[in-house]
């Protein structure tokens, strides 16, 4: 069943991992999809984190393509592993632009284009890291915090406007951005270990995020809006461990 047949979607982070996998998930339901990203392999190349480059996007398709019915805000850098105490102001204010600024970008340019079409589905991707402690760096966390907010925020905003605005909140899924942690359980021999956190017992598909983000970019989702989707495998169901203060940190 074609369940996005006639819809115009836009989605960021596309060359690689979970925005590919959606791109190519939009198209089999029907979508006409723009992909976009920083880098070579997707069909447009956009900072998603510059205000010139998300307007320019955002006004290209609507005029090529007759409208925009969905954008999905993907694009995302996790920032690496270092400490609180080892990141610099100049780390955070990156993160931050990509992570959380690119999203606030997608919801301000694109929910006047979609709301001219009668409405529609603005989606982002957040993590279970802004959720609680334990699955991510301090900004990275901080970032996808933020991103389950402001899409609380836009939603309300949008009163009226039949733009619905919701986030996902992955867990740990194989995509280029945890390609180290795979790669250093893969070299220590402990590749069986991925995801043994969670109930289970195993690492996400980037397809599973984008079947996700299907759900809220079509009319099944009618009814959901301001939501943070949660797909980890249970990660986020239980606290995790609290580790112990440690002097070396610092």
């Amino acid at each position: 069943m074609a369940r996005l047949e006639g819809k115009i979607a836009i989605v960021t982070g596309a060359a690689s991992g979970i925005g590919r996998a959606t791109v190519e998930l939009f198209h089999s339901e029907g979508a006409t999809v723009v992909g976009a990203d920083a880098s070579e392999g997707a069909d447009v190349l956009a900072d998603a984190g510059s205000e010139e480059d998300v307007r320019k996007l955002v006004e290209n398709v609507a005029v090529k393509h007759g409208g925009l019915d969905i954008f999905f805000a993907n694009a995302g850098i996790s920032g690496g592993f270092a400490s609180i105490s080892e990141q610099t102001a100049e780390d955070w204010a990156e993160i931050l632009r990509v992570n959380l600024i690119g999203p606030f970008l997608a919801i301000k340019y694109a929910a006047a284009a979609i709301a001219k079409r009668g409405g529609g589905s603005i989606i982002c991707t957040a993590s279970v890291a802004g959720l609680r402690s334990g699955a991510g760096g301090a900004a990275y966390s901080a970032s996808k915090a933020g991103v389950i907010n402001l899409v609380q925020v836009a939603a309300q905003q949008l009163s009226g406007s039949k733009v619905r605005v919701n986030a996902i909140c992955p867990g740990l899924i194989e995509t280029g951005m945890t390609k180290p942690i795979y790669d250093m359980a893969k070299a220590s021999g402990q590749e069986a270990r991925i995801g043994e956190l969670n109930p289970l017992g195993r690492g996400g598909e980037p397809v599973e995020i984008a079947q996700a983000a299907l759900f809220l970019a079509s009319e099944e989702s009618s009814y959901v809006n301001g939501a943070a989707l949660v797909v980890d495998g249970g990660l986020s169901s239980s606290h995790p461990t609290t580790r112990r203060f440690d002097i070396r940190m610092f």
